[in-house]
């Protein structure tokens, strides 16, 4: 452990487990994680990152390809759902090979670049935390009400109280979690797949033609990508714990895969299904299933992926905020997170869902892009070896305004290209038939910023200091290494 100023220590470091399978309450925080506590085997990166996307959200999302404002039809639908995860899945995946070389998670290592400006990315990604839990609950609650015919507060109440021990205990126990009910969530979806496949509408031509339809494809491949995009503020917390000389190239292609897989799964059979749907709610999934047995594994599927995809993000949320600087056990900061999800659910389920979901969404999507643009910069000019030792000295961060008004000044740019139901942008309605391609346009602006910003301060395209020495070469190959680590469940 980096000496901490008193205090610190104890805040931001702890208890941790060591090994697959310990149960054990994580109090260790932001701190980096010691080598001698590194272990896990490949394949839970598959997992962790296939598991929390089967859940109720993701088919609701499939189902606006065929909506008016976008007007696509199944096939053009199907390959704007594809291409957006894909570019989504990207980002995930190149930011989660960042965990073992770094032993510490993605908001933490912000501190680098931002500084004490980290405030701001730290406090927008828990509040975005927390938008999450609030919008997967309500599926989950809507699911516990039908199912045992409690009011949708207690059944929320529930739901709510389940994923936040899973946070609370931490990283192990969510890592757990996600392994075994990947199993038990991909068979459900399986057996809710064979049904949509008999009864689903796949010849649904395009409403929309000529610009519109090009907008509307925009639009969708931003709003699939959008679903997928968050998770980059989340990749390295669930690769931390590994060795470092865990394989890079397996990292990546596990996480795509797993990201990419259970998003464009679920979204396609939202697609296939939004013809013939009544609502878009887990009533209206248990219906469209036709009841019975099938409609009682659909709700349960929905109830269990609830649990399992905020777990990570209560757990994700806790990272964030001691990120800021705050100075608060991780556990306790999970907790907070649970109960504002509560709170913000019973708002969202109020009114006009579809609207709400779709601009929370988008926002979220927004900013995560110039943020993670000002991240890959950074790690660029470090040569992918930054120094974090002394990443929790809160009085050792540099100021960071460089990299602040790099992210701001991508997500000003990108407004203009920005398409919701509360603001459309001048290049959205004029140039890209209300098309979206804000968080590209926010992605790259902020990166060529900061690295211009980086060049002029420092004189040089790389920094000398903040870079650690290079990793001892691993013994095996990457191949070797990633062959052996993915053989066994």
């Amino acid at each position: 452990m980096p000496d901490m100023p008193e205090g610190e220590e104890g805040v931001f470091g702890g208890k941790m487990p060591s090994g697959e399978g310990q149960r054990v309450l994580e109090m260790h925080g932001m701190a980096p994680i010691p080598v001698d506590n590194r272990y896990g085997r490949l394949h839970r990166i598959f997992t962790v990152w296939f598991t929390p996307n089967l859940v109720p959200s993701a088919f609701f999302i499939g189902t606006l390809a065929t909506a008016s404002y976008i007007g696509l039809g199944f096939w053009l639908g199907a390959v704007a759902i594809v291409f957006g995860t894909l570019l989504g899945g990207l980002l995930v995946a190149i930011l989660c090979t960042w965990g073992p070389r770094t032993g510490v998670g993605q908001l933490p290592l912000a501190r680098l670049p931002f500084g004490r400006t980290v405030i701001l990315p730290g406090l927008l990604q828990w509040a975005s935390c927390t938008a999450w839990d609030a919008i997967n609950a309500i599926f989950g609650a809507e699911a516990l009400n039908i199912l045992v015919h409690v009011p949708f507060w207690l059944g929320l109440a529930v739901i709510l109280i389940l994923q936040g021990l899973v946070g609370l205990w931490g990283y192990e126990i969510v890592q757990t979690a996600e392994k075994w009910m990947s199993i038990v969530l991909g068979l459900m979806f399986l057996v809710i797949t064979i049904k949509i496949i008999d009864i689903g509408k796949f010849s649904t031509p395009n409403a929309a033609h000529g610009g519109a339809l090009f907008g509307g494809f925009l639009l969708m491949t931003t709003i699939s990508a959008s679903f997928v995009i968050p998770w980059s503020a989340y990749a390295s917390d669930y690769s931390r714990y590994m060795k470092p000389d865990t394989s890079r190239v397996a990292i990546f292609w596990l996480t795509l895969a797993g990201v990419g897989l259970s998003s464009a799964w679920i979204e396609l059979l939202g697609l296939a299904a939004a013809a013939i749907i009544v609502n878009d709610t887990s009533a209206g999934i248990q219906h469209l299933v036709g009841g019975g047995a099938l409609g009682v594994i659909a709700l349960v599927a929905i109830v269990i992926g609830t649990i399992t995809v905020n777990a990570v993000n209560d757990y994700s949320g806790s990272l964030a905020l001691q990120a800021t600087g705050a100075r608060i056990k991780r556990p306790y900061v999970a907790v907070v997170v649970t109960i504002l999800a509560f709170l913000l659910t019973l708002w969202l389920h109020q009114g006009t869902f579809a609207t709400k979901f779709t601009n929370v969404l988008l926002f979220i999507t927004y900013w995560i892009p110039p943020f993670v643009a000002v991240q890959m910069v950074d790690w660029w000019r470090r040569r992918g070896r930054p120094d974090v030792m002394h990443l929790v000295r809160s009085d050792l961060l540099r100021p960071g305004w460089d990299a602040l008004a790099a992210m701001l000044i991508g997500f000003v740019v990108a407004i203009p290209f920005m398409d919701t139901s509360l603001y459309i942008g001048y290049g959205s309605s004029h140039w890209l038939q209300y098309g979206d391609i804000a968080f590209l346009v926010g992605f790259v602006v902020a990166g060529a910023v900061y690295a211009l910003l980086r060049r002029l301060i420092t004189k040089s395209s790389r920094d000398v200091e903040g870079v650690a020495a290079p990793l001892a070469e691993p013994a095996e190959s990457e191949v070797a290494i990633a062959e052996k680590a993915t053989s066994g469940v």
